[in-house]
This record gives structure tokens, sequence and C-alpha cells, in this order.
């Protein structure tokens, strides 16, 4: 089994890097982008009967910082 988690930053929460690929967009002429949100994605090869509960505790302890990122798991 497999579970892919995306974390992002939450709203309100400075994004220096999704600033900078706005603005590297601007200046290659894509001036329709009004704002980017940069996050990552995080995939993991799972043991037979770890489940999604496993997965968030995973998130909430190493994987997001919750302070300033939220989270979504999928389980595929």
């Amino acid at each position: 089994m497999k579970a892919r988690v995306h974390v992002m930053l939450k709203d309100g929460v400075l994004d220096p890097q999704g600033e900078a690929v706005r603005h590297a967009l601007g200046g290659m002429g894509f001036s329709g982008v009004e704002s980017v949100r940069q996050g990552k994605v995080i995939e993991l090869d799972l043991a037979d009967g770890t489940g999604e509960d496993t997965v968030r505790d995973m998130c909430e302890k190493l994987l997001a910082n919750t302070v300033i990122e939220s989270y979504r798991i999928e389980m595929l």
C-alpha cells in the first residue's frame, strides 16, 4: 500500500519560494499569474496493515510543521 501526503503552507503564512516562482514566471512573460503557493508531496510505501492513522501520526510528528503547514493524506 502507498500513501501520498500533500504539505502546504497555511493561508496567511509568507511563502518566499512561491513569490520567487511568481516573479520568475512574470519575467518569462507569463503575466497572468497573480500568486503562487509552493508545497511538497511525500510518497510513502507502507507495510501491510499500516493505516491512515499511522500516516497522520507521521505527519504530526515529522512530515509537516503543523504550526505553519497543513497536510492532506491520500491512501493509494
